[in-house]
């Protein structure tokens, strides 16, 4: 599973797990398309683009066979999701494990497609990648497109030593605005990571959006928690009592007591109810007192800039230098 070659020999697969963003975000959807052309990538669509039923792409069993056609696809090299949703779990019991498990490939994206990436993971121990998604990422307009291109073309494409440091980058932004099309200057805020509880920790990274967990946690598609993980969580659009029932969730399932440290990416679009809790101080209330490597408003997250990360390599966190390293290949 190697996708360190020129663009021009890649094939990346289109799928839509969950809403059906080819139909309603139909031109950011074309101009991500025509970003990647650009770039001599060439993309296959999956069965359900141009398609849709309501808020969904299709029925659960149409969004997974529409991804097992990419799966045993031996054309396609890397396969991305148009974007997130709400019901990219309902698919999980449709899913060929075995031909991803046969034929591995990378498989990307982030937001709600996390069930798709922590299940396919789970059952065959081949990694998956946390990371940008065709519509939301690929879509945007630029600078910030430019940034989460070649973070993408940097972990994917370009020979790497097997220590990685994933760099901050300069500047960040969640301003909701210019979905469709560009009315306005985006703001741009310059960016800062935050040490919240200092160390350094090693460990397999596991994790992705909290709130597409909470459909699947503790179900035989999501991944067993091991001592000393190292836990990636953001989440977008969510209010302080979202945030703080979905970190309990974490804590009933017993994951704070096992993980050796945690990578908190930025909560696009957050509302603290007027409380002035970042979610990063409601997080410190639900480990009360466990005390691990914390960095958090990271850029592995639903704002933009978004950098990838393999789900289940190691990775060093120094959270006291405020660093993140890829410890092992990753591809």
């Amino acid at each position: 599973m190697n996708s360190r070659r020129n663009t021009r020999s890649i094939n990346i697969g289109i799928f839509s797990p969950s809403s059906p963003a080819s139909v309603n975000a139909t031109s950011r959807y074309k101009r991500a398309k025509a970003f990647l052309e650009q770039k001599n990538i060439n993309l296959i669509e999956g069965s359900l683009t141009g398609k849709a039923d309501n808020y969904r792409s299709g029925t659960p069993k149409e969004r997974a066979e529409e991804l097992n056609e990419l799966l045993r696809d031996p054309n396609v090299h890397i396969i991305m999701s148009t974007i997130g949703g709400t019901n990219s779990n309902s698919i999980l019991p449709y899913i060929d494990y075995e031909a991803f498990r046969s034929n591995p490939k990378i498989v990307v994206g982030y937001s709600d497609a996390t069930a798709i990436l922590l299940a396919l993971y789970a059952k065959t121990g081949i990694t998956t990648y946390y990371g940008p998604a065709l519509v939301p990422s690929f879509g945007e307009f630029e600078p910030l497109v430019n940034d989460t291109y070649q973070f993408f073309e940097n972990y994917f494409f370009k020979s790497q030593e097997s220590l990685y440091e994933i760099p901050m980058p300069t500047y960040w932004s969640d301003e909701p605005v210019n979905w469709l099309e560009k009315t306005v200057e985006k703001k741009l805020y310059k960016n800062e990571w935050v040490t919240v509880q200092e160390g350094v920790a090693e460990g397999r990274l596991i994790g992705g959006n909290v709130n597409a967990m909470y459909g699947f946690i503790g179900t035989p598609y999501f991944p067993k928690i091991n001592d000393g993980d190292i836990l990636l969580i953001e989440d977008c659009a969510k209010n302080t009592a979202i945030v703080e029932k979905n970190f309990t969730m974490l804590k009933l399932h017993g994951v704070f007591e096992k993980i050796g440290g945690i990578i908190l990416g930025k909560h696009e679009c957050y509302d603290d109810l007027e409380t002035g809790r970042k979610p990063y101080e409601v997080l410190l209330e639900q480990l009360d007192g466990i005390d691990i490597p914390i960095l958090a408003e990271f850029d592995i997250c639903h704002t933009h800039p978004m950098h990838p990360i393999a789900i289940g390599k190691q990775v060093r966190l120094d959270a006291t230098a405020q660093k993140v390293y890829c410890i092992e290949e990753w591809l």
